[in-house]
């Protein structure tokens, strides 16, 4: 019986989702993801290196993003945030930290 993706596989089809939605066409660059825990959550933090087209578009939908809800099954994304964004040649690269935790 499959569980279904990890919790990082799960995330990241989760932003490349919102980002069609939102009309971004990006592309994860990289991913890694490290176990968390607390006293009382399980999870692991995440960092997500985007790469698209720099625009408005991009950057209002970056804007936005810590503040979305991305469902992700089993599990529920606490906190996301946008680190750093770099722009060259009309492209952006974004840096993206994230926490999941066992729902």
């Amino acid at each position: 019986m499959s569980r279904g993706p990890d919790a990082g596989t799960a995330l990241r089809r989760a932003v490349e989702r919102d980002a069609r939605r939102a009309g971004c066409v990006v592309a994860i660059a990289a991913t890694e993801a490290t176990h968390w825990a607390s006293a009382t959550f399980v999870g692991a933090r995440h960092r997500l290196t985007l790469d698209g087209a720099d625009g408005s578009i991009l950057d209002a939908w970056l804007d936005a993003l810590p503040e979305t809800d991305l469902p992700i099954r089993g599990h529920l994304v606490a906190d996301l945030a946008i680190v750093s964004r770099h722009r060259a040649a009309g492209r952006m690269a974004a840096l993206i930290e994230a926490l999941t935790v066992e729902a």
